[in-house]
């Protein structure tokens, strides 16, 4: 299932990407072109916007209540499958898919230097090129989709 986001659920737009769920996000586009993009791209619109649920052009919608993260992931509980997928599926600032790369000369440029030396296993970004490792925000973020989501560990 594909998502797009509208402008007021960025932060849950990124916590799907960690999940690796493909969400578009672009704080600046407005609900006639959130309507377009879902329709072109057979995209669920996840949103708080009631007016928005109200469009008779909107085909699939999710209307999430919370205003809090936690709450929001577990709201999107039962749409989003399996939840086995490990937090780190697609690139949390442009929803790119990742890819392992070794730690050679071009990663040792893009991160610090501990980390260079401290970790062996790099995920880069297909598109924008940033660089992910299993650090201490890593953990964090499991156990918060484990608490809320019960996430396999």
């Amino acid at each position: 299932m594909k998502f797009i986001a509208d402008a007021m659920l960025g932060r849950l737009a990124t916590w799907l990407r960690l999940l690796g769920h493909d969400v578009l996000y672009d704080h600046a586009t407005d609900d006639r072109g959130i309507v377009r993009i879902s329709r072109e791209q057979d995209r669920v619109i996840i949103t708080r916007d009631t007016g928005l649920t109200q469009n008779r052009a909107v085909r699939d919608c999710i209307f999430i209540t919370s205003d809090h993260i936690r709450d929001q992931l577990a709201e999107m509980k039962e749409y989003l499958g399996s939840s086995d997928k490990a937090p780190h599926g697609r690139c949390a600032r442009c929803n790119g898919e990742l890819e392992n790369v070794p730690g050679n000369d071009d990663i040792r440029e893009r991160v610090p230097d501990y980390v260079f030396h401290s970790f062996h296993c790099f995920l880069q970004c297909r598109i924008c090129r940033n660089v992910y490792w299993e650090g201490s925000h890593y953990r964090q973020i499991r156990e918060t989709l484990r608490q809320v989501i019960q996430l396999e560990q």
